[in-house]
């Protein structure tokens, strides 16, 4: 058994208790919050539990922890990771790891340095669609990938209940909270790395976000394929906006939802073949594949996944977007961040 601290009990933090709660080999120990109020929450819905104000004092208090979720806003973890690290904790630390590139990079040091392993949370890696996408292009179904376009429009109302407010308050909050998802995905799927990036980013006169929620990229990449990139956090329809299509060397992939919706073609087709997955419950299914594989790791060994040191690369791309934005000219990422060891893992 896995013996789990989760800390932060947020919208996303109430997803991992559920997902931990409910894995057979995870034990989970106690909740963290600042808020007194998350920690009864969470004992009524998941279970009575001890709940502690911070990590430090959980650690204080429990002898026996072997990882640490890390599920509160990404601001100031410097201090947890190294209190997690100090005690062997192995991390898994949901998206951004942080909202600026030298303290992702101190994060991942501290934990090698503390010989932790730490896996960040992108559980859209996770998601059937896109092991299906990843499969077809693997496969060569319509030939080899050359180009694509991302297009992600959304009116995001920051106000809601259900959604975190800080990033109402944050700079680049498209980039930081969606695009992170979006450009791993670009990285994982096509097997490549960014080589350089033109971007705009804006806000329009109706945004509620007090920095550009709104992002358009072009993105190439080491192996040849170019995306187009169009992210709106402010986009003024509040029905979402979903399509994923890849042009390959004999037709096209095309994904036309954010969980689901897939569907191939020959260039000669009159139609579009839709590709089969199994039933989905957003936020939960793919959260739970994500820490599974988590599990696996601290316990058996396997193969870190969505480790640090890898999601590096990706905020270098959001990074090289809000230079290029600031610049009005192309990037190079490798500019941005020293190139990487290691490959897409």
């Amino acid at each position: 058994m896995l013996k789990v601290l989760l800390a932060g009990l947020g919208v996303r933090g109430r997803h991992w208790a559920r997902v931990i709660t409910g894995d057979a080999r995870a034990d989970l120990l106690a909740y963290v919050d600042t808020d007194a109020r998350a920690c009864q929450r969470a004992c009524a819905e998941f279970g009575d539990r001890p709940a502690f104000a911070s990590v430090e004092a959980a650690l204080n208090s429990l002898d026996e922890v072997d990882a640490l979720v890390l599920a509160n806003p990404p601001l100031d973890r410097e201090g947890i990771v190294r209190a997690a690290a100090g005690r062997g904790l192995h991390l898994l630390i949901e998206k951004p790891l942080a909202l600026d590139l030298d303290e992702a990079r101190r994060l991942v040091e501290i934990a090698e340095t503390g010989g932790v392993s730490l896996m960040v949370g992108l559980n859209f890696r996770y998601l059937d669609v896109t092991k299906a996408l990843k499969g077809l292009l693997r496969d060569e179904r319509v030939g080899k990938p050359a180009f694509a376009r991302f297009t992600y429009e959304r009116w995001r109302d920051g106000r809601r209940g259900d959604l975190n407010d800080y990033p109402l308050t944050m700079r680049h909050p498209m980039l930081w909270e969606q695009s992170i998802h979006h450009f791993d995905l670009m990285r994982y799927v096509y097997e490549q790395e960014p080589l350089r990036i033109s971007c705009r980013a804006w806000n329009p006169d109706w945004s509620m976000y007090a920095h550009e929620s709104n992002v358009s990229a072009l993105i190439e990449f080491d192996g040849g394929m170019i995306v187009n990139y169009h992210g709106l956090w402010q986009g003024n329809w509040a029905v979402p906006g979903f399509e994923w299509r890849s042009e390959c060397s004999e037709g096209i992939i095309t994904q036309r939802g954010q969980f689901g919706q897939l569907y191939y073609a020959s260039r000669d087709d009159e139609k579009l073949t839709p590709v089969s997955l199994p039933p989905h419950e957003r936020w939960i299914t793919e959260t739970r594949a994500l820490f599974e594989r988590f599990v696996n790791h601290a316990l058996d060994g396997a193969v870190l996944e969505c480790g640090g040191r890898d999601h590096l690369m990706s905020l270098a791309m959001l990074e090289a977007c809000i230079r290029s934005s600031e610049q009005k000219s192309a990037v190079d990422v490798r500019d941005v961040w020293p190139p990487m060891s290691n490959r897409v893992e």
